[in-house]
This record gives C-alpha cells, sequence and structure tokens, in this order.
C-alpha cells in the first residue's frame, strides 16, 4: 500500500507529457512506489529516459494485461485526442475504477458517452505550476463517484499543489480561464514589466531579472502572508510616493482590472465553444 492517503490500487496513466509528467514525478515523490504506476503513451516506447526507472510503460492500450485493474485511470492526453484515446479503456469501469481527466474543455457527458453511463468520472483543471509542485487543481465529479474515489482524485492531484471543488461542472469554464490558463498571464506580466523596464532606460538584461524576480518573490510572498492581496499592495504604497503614482495609472479607467476580466472572459467563452 502507497503512504499516499487513498491510494489502494494501481494508478493507470495515460499520456505522460508535461502535465502527465508533473503528475508522475508528484506521486513518486508523495510515496507513490514504481510499480504501482503503469503508463501508456506511444511516444515514449523508444525512450524510457523520460519516466521514472520501475515505471512500466506500454505503447498502446492493447498491450494493458488482462488481469490489470487499476483503482484510477487517469487521462492526461489533448482534447483534440480524446476520441480516439478514451474508449478501449471503458473495460475498466466495471472493476470500479474512476476516471480522471485533466483535457480542458472536454466536458464529463463525453466519458460517460464513451465509457458507459455507470462510469464514475472526475473532471480536472490544473495548471502547469504543477511541475514546480505549486499548482491550483479544481475537480469536479459525476453522480458515479463516490467518497472515496475523490479523495483518491483529489490527492493524487494535492501530490503537485493546492485543490478545490466544484459542485457544478458549468463553472469549469470559468476556472480555466483562471487559472487553467492563468499562468500565461502572469508570464505575460513579467514580459510587460521587462520591457517597461527597457523603456524607461535599463539594460535588458536587468530588466529581465529585476521583472522575474520581482513577481515570482511578490507570489511566495503573497502565498505565505496571511493578508489578502488587496492589503498586500496598500502595504507596499506609500501615500503621494511612486507606487501610487503607477497604480493611479494602473486602477484608473481601462486600467489593469477590466482589461483582466475581458480577458478572462473570452477564455471563458472559448472554453464553452470547445465544450460544446
Amino acid at each position: 500500500m502507497s503512504e499516499m492517503t487513498g491510494v489502494t490500487g494501481p494508478i493507470l496513466l495515460v499520456g505522460c507529457g508535461k502535465m502527465g509528467g508533473a503528475l508522475l514525478g508528484g506521486w513518486l515523490d508523495q510515496g507513490i512506489v514504481a510499480d504501482q504506476v503503469l503508463v501508456v503513451e506511444p511516444a515514449l516506447d523508444a525512450d524510457r529516459s523520460a519516466v521514472p526507472s520501475g515505471v512500466t510503460v506500454l505503447a498502446e492500450a492493447a498491450g494493458i494485461p488482462a488481469d490489470f485493474a487499476p483503482a484510477v485511470v487517469i487521462f492526461a492526453v489533448k482534447p483534440q485526442v480524446m476520441g480516439d484515446v478514451v474508449p478501449p479503456y471503458g473495460r475498466f469501469a466495471a472493476g470500479g475504477a474512476v476516471f480522471l481527466s485533466i483535457a480542458a474543455g472536454t466536458p464529463i457527458r463525453f466519458f460517460e458517452d464513451n465509457l458507459g453511463s455507470a462510469a464514475a468520472v472526475v473532471r480536472v483543471m490544473p495548471n502547469t505550476p504543477a511541475a514546480v509542485r505549486r499548482g491550483m487543481s479544481v475537480l469536479c465529479a459525476n453522480g458515479n463517484a463516490d467518497v472515496a474515489q475523490k479523495e483518491l482524485c483529489a490527492g493524487l492531484m494535492a501530490a503537485v499543489g493546492d485543490t478545490a471543488w466544484l459542485a457544478d461542472e458549468a463553472l469549469m469554464d470559468a476556472v480555466t480561464a483562471v487559472s487553467g490558463s492563468g499562468p500565461a498571464y502572469v508570464f505575460h506580466l513579467i514580459e510587460c514589466l521587462a520591457q517597461a523596464a527597457v523603456d524607461v532606460g535599463l539594460e535588458p538584461d536587468l530588466a529581465a531579472r529585476l521583472a522575474l524576480q520581482t513577481v515570482s518573490g511578490s507570489g511566495e510572498l503573497a502565498r505565505q502572508s496571511d493578508d489578502a492581496a488587496a492589503q498586500l499592495r496598500i502595504n507596499v504604497t506609500s501615500p503621494g510616493g511612486t507606487t501610487q503614482a503607477a497604480l493611479e495609472v494602473l486602477m484608473g479607467d481601462g486600467g489593469l482590472q477590466p482589461l483582466m476580466t475581458a480577458a478572462v472572459r473570452a477564455a471563458e467563452k472559448r472554453g464553452r465553444e470547445l465544450g460544446a
């Protein structure tokens, strides 16, 4: 039995790219033993160096032993290939496996249609900071998933960061727009801050260093602080000082908040379109 709470059976990971690999690394760090995980990933069939020693890798579902009975099947492949990938795994539904999908825009009903209406399905939206164990994963389950299965899925995602649950799957597009796509917004903020530094005369290398460390350090400060982000902003803003002058631009009409809201709404809308 694994040290990780709730994991009492084999794990079947379908797809071992960046997110699948981050999850696998997190599980192994948290006490999952390598021989408890079976990976199906055609791209790794010829190059086992990308997977830790002891983890079995197969090129296709047809190679899975007939007596293999996973506790959980994780789909970590791109949404556009789900239609081809998912159906062969329907045989595990009868054995009590829960199916966990990290595919953006792919609704629970898709898995019920392809795995059987009785399949226990949990959909999750993680994000790329999972690669450094600072991810945010939001989960939503169908009515077939029991408490133990939901705890198992949450535990697997907690190995790479924080977790939360949604009762209404319709809100998953909003989650995707905020935390799923959100790292790209932060990376762009770093780009913009670095360019602004260049625009006021700093050398590009120093500008990039200042922007990266300021954003990453501020994020870590916010994570560790008991204060809300608004209070942390107030703490660093002296009346009539340089920070206030900058914030009057960022918080004025047409400033950062309306721009960020418009960006999130655009991402949410696109998510609904992809899931239609």
